[in-house]
């Protein structure tokens, strides 16, 4: 989903693209991370696994089918953690990160990217820019 947010000193604003975000969390403490696939921006990169959010969808149902998509998971347990905006070059994101605690299924690469369970700090890189403060923020809980 995308909306329209006013930048301080332009005339017409550029789109928000607007991102559900899981930030899925084992038992022990660890993070499923997910690389970007080729032909995407940021190809190769570590992110935490979600995707945009479609008219009308709530964070937490575009959050699960996006989950179900991408790691043929069932979620659960979630609930709001964190919103950030970052701009990218090719796109001005909203992110609205989700703690998801509880799922059904196992995490599988369903559209061919890798993950990784991570405990902090992370071991894998490089890192999409705006999963850098998240991290920081989850190594502060």
């Amino acid at each position: 989903m995308t909306s329209a947010a006013p930048m301080p000193g332009e005339k017409s604003p550029r789109p928000v693209t607007e991102v559900a975000v899981g930030v899925l969390v084992q038992p022990d403490g660890r993070y499923l991370l997910a690389q970007r696939p080729a032909g995407k921006p940021y190809e190769g990169y570590w992110e935490f696994p979600g995707g945009k959010l479609e008219i009308g969808e709530t964070v937490e149902a575009a959050l699960a089918r996006e989950l179900h998509e991408e790691l043929g998971i069932f979620v659960e347990e979630c609930h709001l953690w964190h919103t950030l905006e970052h701009d990218y070059p090719h796109a001005y994101v909203r992110l609205y990160f989700c703690k998801v605690t509880r799922w059904r299924g196992e995490p599988h690469g369903r559209e061919g990217q890798a993950f990784s369970w991570q405990g902090l700090p992370v071991a894998v890189s490089p890192l999409l820019p705006a999963a850098i403060p998240v991290l920081q923020l989850l190594a502060a809980d």
